[in-house]
């Protein structure tokens, strides 16, 4: 399953009336997440999260610990992912779990989209 982080905590930490707290919903989703062999959270970091995402976020990483697999993509450094995440000890527990036996790979450079871009805004001679 590939979601962009904002989306996936949404989905997950919606009102009660919206996300199915109270009849099961929430509880099936976040065992539903937590069967994915893999998981890819795209698009990390451009706003910071409430606190109801982030204790589901917490509850996702903590299913998949040492279980399951988590892609994580990011425009922001990992030094930066604290203040996104917002309580210290929340950001904490969540970025042990994800940062312990990762494998990080930071690319250089200017992204495909702006080379790309770049490239069809080039008149052709």
């Amino acid at each position: 399953m590939t979601s962009q982080l904002p989306t996936i905590v949404c989905r997950v930490s919606s009102p009660p009336s919206h996300s199915g707290r109270a009849d099961g919903r929430y509880t099936k989703m976040l065992r539903a997440i937590a069967r994915l062999d893999l998981l890819i959270l795209d698009d990390w970091g451009p706003e910071p999260l409430d606190a109801d995402q982030r204790r589901d976020l917490l509850e996702i990483v903590e299913d998949r610990y040492e279980s399951r697999s988590i892609i994580v993509t990011s425009q922001l450094p990992v030094d930066r992912w604290y203040e996104i995440i917002g309580n210290p000890t929340i950001a904490d527990a969540i970025l042990d779990r994800l940062v312990h036996n990762a494998y990080r790979i930071e690319l250089k450079g200017e992204s495909l989209r702006k080379q790309k871009q770049t490239a069809q805004d080039q008149p052709v001679s």
